[in-house]
């Protein structure tokens, strides 16, 4: 979408007697820091790390918050060659979401858990039994790359292996537990690469999440599919393109349904615009959906995601112009932030205020008790941004 040179940040819009009342974690990208901010649209914590990108964040019920992030000494320090592909740890640099470390931290912001692994990217799960849920990126054999259908082939992609996506799950102490092959369950014909896209990779799966029973829900972005495995292995539900396309952020809602950014990039038919739909997976049919108004005044052509929260209302996350909305279960908005923290792109440089998520965490929220939420605590940073 666009906005105006003289667009307003931080908090734009309140009907407070809709709105879910709490407090909303952001992570503004390429930046150090993550921020709670109170439903005046208000800093009211910080966490700021000195040797982590925060890419993907969740406040804990223990009042923690996990972080999955990108050591910046990783960054590509030079531009993509476009002759002799560049080795897997370096080539993953370039993709979208790499991540490399996934950390947790008290309020403080001292680590009390961490797992390292150089594939990570986009998402993970916490499970109730302490387990972690992550998707990561892995090379595909020659034969499979050459039977994947769809998509360009650009020149720096030339010979250069095909990444796919393991689904992988750890307990406490970082042991793999579960892996799954999310590449062995899709059909090279039938569930080709966007036309539009690059070869570098089949999927790119940009979130998981698991239900009670420990199926596993993921959306993989460059073949528009979401999909669900269940404990045995198997890709028991498959929904997407022309449905959806480029979607993001599939989750479970408590009704069983499904509910997807669905991000619009590529759209075959008509203007790329977003929507937010939940649908019912044994139908297959969209039950609710929210688009804009017009529709091309809602849009974000990657990122992005929606949470449902506990009195019915949806968070919205259009992560390309870092605006945070909430939405009725009938449409009508009650809360608007514009994040106000532009940082420069680890790609080019250039300033950008993208937020790949947001979350609503009620006021009584285990992870909140006892903590100070005051804004005048961080008075200096929320009058530097016009906060206060």
């Amino acid at each position: 979408m666009g906005w105006s040179i003289a667009q307003q940040y931080g908090l734009t819009f309140h009907r407070s007697q809709l709105s879910y009342k709490g407090y909303t974690l952001v992570s503004p990208h390429s930046g150090d820091s993550v921020f709670l901010i109170d439903l005046q649209g208000r800093f009211v914590h910080r966490w700021k790390f000195n040797n982590l990108l925060p890419r993907k964040v969740e406040l804990l019920e223990n009042g923690n918050l996990l972080v999955l992030g990108l050591d910046p000494a990783l960054v590509p320090q030079s531009p993509v060659r476009d002759s002799e592909p560049e080795p897997f740890e370096q080539r993953i640099r370039r993709l979208g979401a790499n991540c490399s470390l996934l950390v947790e931290v008290n309020w403080a912001g001292e680590i009390q858990w961490s797992h390292e692994e150089l594939s990570f990217h986009h998402d993970f799960k916490r499970l109730a039994n302490g387990h972690t849920v992550f998707p990561v990126w892995v090379e595909l054999s020659k034969d499979l790359t050459d039977a994947v259908q769809g998509g360009v082939q650009l020149p720096h992609e030339d010979q250069a292996p095909m990444l796919g996506d393991d689904i992988v799950e750890i307990d406490t102490h970082g042991k793999e537990v579960r892996r799954v092959e999310t590449w062995k369950l899709f059909d090279p014909v039938n569930d080709p690469i966007c036309p539009l896209e690059g070869r570098a990779e089949w999927t790119h799966v940009n979130s998981v999440d698991v239900n009670d029973t420990g199926d596993i829900l993921f959306s993989s972005r460059n073949n528009s599919r979401v999909a669900i495995i269940d404990r045995d292995g198997v890709m028991s539900w498959k929904f997407g393109s022309p449905n959806t396309s480029h979607q993001h952020h599939a989750t479970w809602l408590r009704n069983g349904n499904i509910q997807i950014f669905d991000n619009g990039m590529h759209r075959r038919l008509g203007m790329p615009t977003s929507r937010v739909i939940e649908v019912n997976p044994a139908s297959e049919d969209v039950v609710w959906s929210y688009e804009g108004h017009p529709a091309a005044q809602f849009f974000s052509g990657h990122i992005s995601g929606a949470i449902r929260l506990p009195n019915g209302n949806t968070l919205i996350c259009e992560g390309t112009s870092g605006r945070v909305f909430e939405i009725t279960d009938k449409g009508e908005p009650v809360w608007e932030w514009w994040n106000p923290i532009f940082n420069p792109s680890t790609n080019n440089g250039e300033l950008m205020g993208f937020l790949f998520r947001a979350y609503r965490y009620g006021v009584d929220y285990e992870g909140l008790a006892g903590q100070n939420l005051d804004p005048l605590k961080l008075e200096d940073l929320n009058r530097l941004y016009g906060l206060l």
